[in-house]
């Protein structure tokens, strides 16, 4: 009897889609395998979500499997079920969010275990050879010096990035060879768990926080909301012992790659247990890798970013998310969905307890906390002899700028600077400037594609739109009026950090941010040269804010946070505390006290006042407050629609139609439609609408009936529509 299979594709459609099984394939034909299909013209991977022997298509409308992939499903159960349940929340199709799921390799068809790893090694003729003689092919002579300290894996010579070329040249020599060998599986760390270094001792506070986690059994929610330095991850590590020792692994998710590389080196220091790490930094053979040792048990610990959270484990024991508020744990492109809440899910799932972390914690987690739903627990105390920092406001209001730094600012500099400390400065824009002036007419010089203005980057030659990335050569002359005398107008990180140079050449001056850390390792090699000691004056933009420990910074200043302060997106003020309590948290780390400066035209701003005297915590209580009178989130639910299209007209109309058919009461609101905070971007003319619900359930019941209606109008095919459910971000 035939048997038919639904599969899951990697496309927007909310279906899945029938396809035959050929008869001698049908002992392989289980949920939850990926198969080769054929869909239109071309051929996709997807995965099997059921088996049936009948199906409703006609014979001929019917396609048959190419081949099936695997030999067992790809998911634990409990993995397969958050797909289903994300899909659904975050209304998308089932195999978009698998694809979500799944590392690039398995979605191209890679095997999801290797059997055997190449190993390269030197010969006994390359060990007699003499070295000296590969003078001329220097590419020949790095891969010898390079063997000739021990055998490497095809993976790691891959990812020394040595010459292919070389390396075949040297094997034709007879220098090198390799031996395939077969994979062992080990797991020796669940019988004999050794520790490389002793634990600190924690201090009152960070032991109850431990014992009262070590007492949770099964799936616990729990927030640790302690100040930035009060040693959340002493907590992590202590936590971790526990659930290592009981043959368990523990997934650890963090914010940004740039925090990888020192998490890595704390949980490597500390135990000695194979670490999977997963980032969008590594190759999508790297990832595999990781994937697959995670999935078979090998590795006790995964740490990744974003996507990681969907990393099997075969002994699931903990997840932790540490800065838990931040926002790149959201994600902005295809899917929007929130690996924090996905998280939480899982561990609920998996039976496994969840912690998350932040000294900010985002104001959705603090109500969770607060109105018990999740455990709470706080450390207010620096960690070792850390003091509390020092904050002042610097008024500029009148006073003479150079280079956006006041006379106070550069003097407070002086003092920390030869008192052999370090300084950081915070500016949230990089590039030269953030905008072309010209001096004689004043016209600022747009993107004539976005409503917002073109950034200077002197060093590139160019004019750039951070937006839709449109870009010139910096123009000779006003496109208005024709005068040369055009400046840059603002500051931005690039000339900053060329104007520190000149004000104090004695120190070394480092910038960090998305243009200084594109290339491979660049981020790594600047944290290693500032721990040392090398740059005494550090530029940054967000990429510095986080988590990362610099013991000898003193002294952080924060130039221009007014733009902060006045945005159209309702969270503003909630990022700005957060921002700012994490800048300053770089301050006074260790033993050394520390200054945070603030400069600001808005020093009487009643946000400013209150998160210098209160603190974030206290801060963030009024602001839920706040909310709950606005009807906003977290104490409502929102769902954001976003209309793009060459004509406004299409997009407003297209939002018009979709206010019709979503229900309005006490209960349920329709917001708009209105332009977005930036009406035109890359040509595009852009609209939203808000749905906004009291109960959470009935923004999934009335949108899912909504839904289909939505996509079955005839201008939803004329416009880009997206939805974003829990949006973060409404610019």
């Amino acid at each position: 009897m035939p048997l038919f299979v639904e599969v899951a594709l990697p496309i927007p459609m909310r279906q899945t889609f029938s396809y035959r099984v050929k008869e001698t394939d049908i002992p392989m034909a289980l949920k939850g395998v990926r198969v080769k299909v054929p869909f239109g013209r071309q051929q996709l991977i997807g995965l099997v979500t059921s088996t049936s022997d009948e199906c409703s298509l006609a014979p001929q409308q019917i396609k048959s499997v190419i081949e099936f992939l695997d030999r067992e499903p790809l998911l634990p159960e409990s993995l397969y079920k958050l797909t289903q349940w994300a899909a659904r929340y975050y209304f998308c199709s089932v195999g978009q969010m698998l694809s979500q799921a799944i590392p690039v390799a398995l979605r191209k068809g890679a095997q999801v275990s290797a059997e055997s790893t190449r190993y390269w090694q030197v010969t006994d003729a390359g060990k007699n050879a003499d070295i000296e003689t590969l003078k001329r092919a220097p590419a020949q002579r790095k891969v010898m010096q390079q063997l000739s300290e021990g055998e490497l894996t095809q993976e790691e010579l891959n990812a020394l990035e040595l010459s292919k070329t070389a390396i075949k040249a040297l094997q034709d020599r007879g220098w090198i060879h390799y031996q395939d060998r077969d994979n062992q599986l080990d797991l020796s760390w669940r019988e004999n768990l050794s520790l490389d270094e002793e634990p600190h001792k924690l201090n009152p506070e960070q032991a109850i926080a431990v014992a009262t986690l070590n007492q949770q059994t099964g799936y616990h929610c729990t927030l640790l909301e302690g100040i930035t330095g009060s040693g959340k991850t002493e907590v992590y590590l202590a936590l971790l012992e526990t659930v290592l020792k009981q043959g368990k692994q523990a997934l650890i998710l963090v914010p940004e790659i740039g925090l990888t590389p020192q998490t890595i080196s704390r949980f490597k220091h500390r135990f000695n247990v194979q670490v999977a790490v997963i980032h969008s930094g590594l190759t999508d053979n790297q990832r595999l890798n990781a994937w697959r040792q995670a999935r078979a048990g090998e590795a006790a610990i995964i740490i990744g970013t974003r996507s990681a959270l969907f990393t099997p484990m075969r002994y699931p024991g903990l997840i932790i998310l540490d800065e838990e508020h931040d926002s790149s744990f959201k994600q902005q492109e295809g899917v929007g969905y929130h690996a924090r809440d996905l998280a939480v899910m899982r561990g609920h799932l998996e039976k496994v307890p969840v912690l998350l972390g932040s000294a900010t914690p985002s104001l959705e987690t603090l109500q969770n906390a607060l109105s018990g739903r999740y455990h709470h627990l706080s450390l207010g105390e620096r960690a070792g002899v850390a003091e509390k920092v020092r904050q002042g406001i610097v008024d500029i209001r009148n006073q003479p700028l150079k280079n956006g730094l006041s006379h106070a600012l550069l003097n407070e500099m002086r003092i920390h600077l030869d008192a052999g400390n370090q300084v950081l400065l915070f500016l949230n824009r990089r590039g030269f400037a953030p905008a072309l002036l010209c001096h004689e007419c004043g016209h600022l010089h747009e993107c004539d594609r976005c409503d917002a203005f073109f950034t200077v980057h002197q060093s590139l030659g160019e004019i750039r739109c951070h937006h839709c990335g449109n870009q010139y050569a910096i123009p000779r002359q006003c496109h208005q009026c024709g005068s040369t005398m055009l400046m840059g107008q603002g500051v931005g990180t690039e000339q900053l950090a060329e104007a520190l140079a000149k004000e104090f050449p004695k120190y070394p001056v480092v910038r960090i941010d998305r243009d200084t850390t594109s290339r491979k390792g660049a981020l790594e090699g600047h944290l290693n040269a500032i721990h040392k000691g090398e740059y005494k004056i550090l530029v940054g933009t967000q990429m510095l804010a986080k988590g990362h420990h610099f013991p000898d910074v003193t002294l952080v200043g924060l130039l221009d946070v007014d733009g902060a302060l006045f945005s159209a997106d309702f969270r503003a003020p909630e990022r700005f505390g957060q921002l700012y309590t994490q800048v300053s948290g770089r301050a006074g780390r260790a033993s050394k006290p520390g200054t945070v400066l603030l400069q600001t035209h808005q020093c009487d701003n009643p946000i400013l006042r209150e998160l210098m005297h209160k603190g974030y915590g206290e801060f963030a209580r009024g602001q839920l407050e706040e909310r709950k009178q606005a009807l906003l989130p977290p104490a409502w639910h929102m769902l954001l629609l976003r209309a793009e299209a060459h004509n406004a007209e299409d997009a407003d109309e297209f939002l018009n139609q979709v206010a019709a058919i979503l229900p309005q009461n006490e209960l349920c609101e329709v917001i708009g439609p209105m332009p977005a905070p930036m009406d035109k971007k890359a040509g595009k003319f852009r609209r939203q609408l808000m749905f906004q619900t009291k109960e959470r359930r009935q923004l999934q019941q009335s949108f899912e009936i909504a839904l289909p209606q939505i996509e079955a109008l005839p201008l939803a095919k004329k416009c880009r529509w997206s939805l974003d459910r829990d949006p973060q971000d409404l610019l």
